[in-house]
């Protein structure tokens, strides 16, 4: 009779510790798939103790210490630069059989033409594990966003408004509500007061080019009529077309990029970009350096999983906008549930607005835009 109850006790003791602490029972609970996945993952990339992203654009992302800081037992290798230095980079090493680099964050271009094309990518896709992450719901349009034509290398976590081309303009001398189209930029009023950045010289230049020449109410026929009848300057320095725009040596800038003229802007400088929503052949999407993915013959492959699930977490997105954001340069992951009051309202997505988007696969290629150029404006020699 005693030991029955001493093995009453035991059970009673055991419901109460329950009942007080319900995490033991969670704990005593068999780990779901992607949990136990996920768990051997980490404890493997624990093991490998680094990773290495080869990061463009966002260096500061790494340098805030977040992942470091959620991951101490992972130490994360930036490796900065252009993606024009570092997609030829990472190809370089690699003919050298170095295989260094683990992730590569950065723009669309360098990526989808020299890593993608150049097959020095594993599928990101797979690699996707945190059910947050997987959720498509907390993503922009209830969808994952990729840059390449397969839907499995070039995670876009980046959704920007533009106002397409990027068109800015001297604030004393122009007046927007005199241009309701890129077509009204072919006014004489404008003939050799236009300044355009060179994509065949500027690195880098290549969003706004794309939304010129793939845009269905504009492409080629557009290009020639602007740059073969309006005497457009070309050039390879952005701050000094801002500068030309400023002083009113030119009155218009396109294709302009919009950080030199943000900046210009913040000095006080009379310069300034066409509204997003402003011009009726409507707005694009970008995500300037906001694409990840993971290279095949990674050092670290399990670190590399870590980090790109942690990079498109809620947390990691988080940082992302918060780090990279600046005043009249916004960034806006394509996440839904991160906050978004650092955007202004005429920045921000419209449910249900169709836009250009610039990361589509097929508006990538950025030779055709060369071709074109070289037989309306060959360079000078």
């Amino acid at each position: 009779m005693a030991s029955a109850w001493k093995i009453f006790g035991a059970f009673g003791f055991l419901v109460l510790a329950f009942l007080f602490d319900p995490s033991l029972l969670t704990a005593a609970e068999p780990k779901t798939g992607w949990q136990a996945e996920w768990e051997k993952t980490l404890q493997a990339a624990e093991r490998e103790g680094q990773v290495t992203v080869y990061i463009a654009g966002y260096g500061a992302i790494v340098d805030s210490g977040a992942f470091q800081k959620a991951y101490p037992k992972i130490k994360v290798l930036s490796v900065t630069g252009s993606g024009t230095q570092l997609a030829p980079r990472i190809a370089a090493e690699r003919r050298a059989e170095k295989y260094l680099a683990d992730v590569y964050n950065g723009g669309g271009n360098s990526l989808q033409q020299i890593l993608y094309l150049g097959k020095m990518l594993d599928p990101i896709k797979p690699a996707l594990m945190l059910l947050e992450v997987l959720d498509e719901s907390k993503w922009w349009e209830g969808k994952h966003k990729y840059g390449d034509p397969e839907g499995m290398h070039i995670f876009v976590y980046e959704g920007n408004v533009s106002s397409g081309a990027g068109a800015s303009y001297n604030t004393a001398l122009l007046a927007p509500k005199d241009y309701g189209s890129h077509w009204d930029f072919l006014n004489l009023k404008l003939k050799g007061k236009i300044v355009a950045t060179d994509i065949r010289q500027v690195r880098g230049a290549g969003l706004p080019w794309q939304y010129l020449y793939y845009h269905p109410q504009l492409g080629p026929p557009y290009l020639k009529r602007l740059y073969s009848e309006m005497e457009v300057t070309m050039t390879a320095d952005l701050r000094q077309a801002v500068d030309w725009m400023a002083v009113g040596k030119v009155v218009l800038c396109l294709p302009c990029q919009g950080s030199p003229v943000v900046k210009a802007k913040n000095q006080g400088l009379p310069v300034d970009q066409f509204e997003p929503y402003h011009l009726k052949e409507g707005v694009s999407l970008s995500s300037a350096f906001g694409q990840l993915a993971l290279m095949n013959r990674a050092p670290h492959p399990n670190a590399a999983k870590v980090f790109i699930n942690w990079m498109l977490s809620r947390e990691g997105q988080t940082v992302f906008q918060k780090i990279m954001s600046v005043p009249g340069d916004a960034r806006n992951s394509r996440r839904i549930d991160v906050p978004k009051e650092h955007i202004p309202p005429n920045e921000r997505r419209k449910d249900g607005l169709r836009y250009f988007d610039v990361d589509d696969p097929d508006t990538k290629d950025i030779r055709p835009v060369m071709k074109l150029l070289d037989e309306i404006v060959p360079t000078k020699k």
